[in-house]
């Protein structure tokens, strides 16, 4: 059983997350630029404005953790799971993720940022 509330493991979650999607988007800003694109500039646009979007969630995850005393660090990592230590408060609990949950996440939080945060937000409108 965990100590720590929904909304926390949520936040520190990201903090597992979201640097991976920034990740991947670096990459792919790398092969935009090698590919024989003939108007590159759109695409590195759109990827540029998406990481500073994730960039700007990921230091308000930050400060609200350094805020709260919260800490996630990645111990061990095989071919099937990876293990955080999620520090809350002066507890520490062990949590293992499947990695392709972990994939799974990813994609999910990459097509937000790409693209449905334009729709949700137009929606809302």
């Amino acid at each position: 059983m965990t100590r720590i509330p929904e909304r926390d493991r949520n936040i520190m979650e990201q903090a597992i997350y979201l640097p991976m999607v920034l990740t991947i988007l670096n990459r792919d800003l790398k092969v935009i630029d090698a590919s024989p694109f003939k108007l590159k500039q759109p695409y590195v646009n759109l990827v540029d404005e998406t990481m500073r979007v994730i960039q700007k969630e990921l230091r308000s995850v930050k400060h609200y953790m350094n805020k709260e005393k919260l800490s996630v660090q990645e111990i061990k990592r095989d071919e099937a799971f990876t293990m955080f230590m999620f520090l809350y408060k002066g507890y520490e609990e062990q949590h293992n993720y499947f990695n392709p949950r972990i994939r799974n996440k990813v994609h999910e939080l990459l097509e937000f940022y790409l693209f449905k945060r334009y729709t949700s937000s137009q929606i809302s409108q």
